[in-house]
């Protein structure tokens, strides 16, 4: 009679390992892409702040013609 450690070393691993896996690396990828937008949006936000309290009337952010 084999031990239940050996039965489980034995066993293939279950096919819906690398589909746990892909949905981890995808949450992953996607909370990093919203942690670097909200990044560069508060960065955006302080620099707007930073220019009104220095009292600045002309702050808005000039687009470079293309």
């Amino acid at each position: 009679m084999q031990s239940t450690i050996d039965r489980f070393m034995t066993d293939p691993e279950p096919s819906d390992s690398r589909r746990g896996a892909a949905i981890g690396l995808i949450v992953v990828a996607v909370l990093l892409a919203v942690g670097i937008w909200l990044a560069r949006e508060l960065t955006a936000a302080s620099r707007m702040q930073d220019c009104v309290m220095s009292g600045r009337t002309n702050c808005n952010v000039i687009e470079p013609a293309r």
